[in-house]
């Protein structure tokens, strides 16, 4: 098994929901910790324990040049980093004929520049350490999810350059991986981008039903230490992506009718003119 004590471990977006708990498990598990998130402010004041055992620093994962300055801060205080979290990310609820494509775009840079930006960086030292590399990744990222072609488009990009990146370093020592939580108790989804790119400022889900941040951070770190290739959590998830694969066309009529029945479903204008 991966021991995670004294490991250096880098996660960003901590400063809310899964990335937060990633980094607190971590801490508890032994490792020392660098987190990041675009409000230097608001992520130490996430960490109100913080000790010697963490590094913040404010970046923007959707520019290149933070992710490289995020590492390279870890490196400076730690010398190495061994496990990486690529954990930030934004989703978005909006029919895609209605949406600005600044939103995509938005969620591009995200989602998945970020991911490769922040592994670019971090890799020479990862592999050297026969490390970990991780991508939080969605359902979405094995499902196309209506009124959300964006997240889901970036998903599946994070999926597909991780299972690539993954059989390049297949022989290394390195491990590379990715986790599809499902639906998970966090503030994403208030701060889902609309269509012409403003926060929702609300959730369609009962976020007190869904899976707890801290819950979802055990299975992920669990993963990491017993060098899984992939994650799929709970059982409509493991669902969905079996569906999918097994009866395509079943599955596109399910998942309509779910995201119909949300609260103000995009999809509800489609509807109105069906009828």
């Amino acid at each position: 098994m991966y021991s995670l004590k004294d490991k250096v471990v880098a996660i960003t977006g901590a400063s809310s929901g899964i990335g937060h708990a990633l980094a607190i498990e971590s801490l508890n598990r032994g490792a020392k910790v660098a987190v990041c998130a675009r409000n230097l402010e608001k992520l130490k004041a996430a960490f109100p324990q913080h000790n010697e055992n963490i590094l913040f620093a404010a970046a923007d994962v959707g520019r290149e040049h933070d992710c490289e300055q995020f590492i390279e801060s870890i490196i400076g205080k730690w010398g190495r980093v061994d496990v990486l979290l690529n954990n930030a990310g934004i989703t978005m609820r909006a029919l895609f004929e209605d949406a600005d494509l600044s939103v995509i775009k938005e969620l591009m840079d995200i989602n998945f520049w970020g991911t490769v930006y922040c592994t670019k960086y971090a890799l020479p030292s990862i592999r050297s350490n026969k490390g970990v590399i991780v991508g939080v990744s969605s359902i979405a990222g094995y499902r196309g999810l209506p009124a959300r072609t964006g997240y889901s488009a970036s998903k599946f990009a994070v999926q597909g350059f991780l299972e690539a990146l993954r059989t390049e370093l297949l022989h290394t020592g390195t491990n590379v991986m990715w986790v599809s939580p499902g639906f998970t108790s966090s503030n994403i989804r208030n701060v889902a981008r609309s269509a012409n790119g403003t926060a929702q400022g609300e959730t369609p889900l009962d976020e007190g039903k869904l899976m707890s941040a801290e819950i979802c951070a055990g299975i992920i770190l669990n993963a990491v230490q017993n060098g899984k290739r992939s994650v799929v959590m709970t059982g409509q998830g493991k669902l969905t992506v079996w569906m999918n694969k097994l009866f395509a066309g079943l599955a596109d009529k399910l998942v309509y009718n779910h995201f119909l029945k949300e609260p103000n479903s995009p999809l509800a204008k489609y509807e109105a003119n069906r009828g």
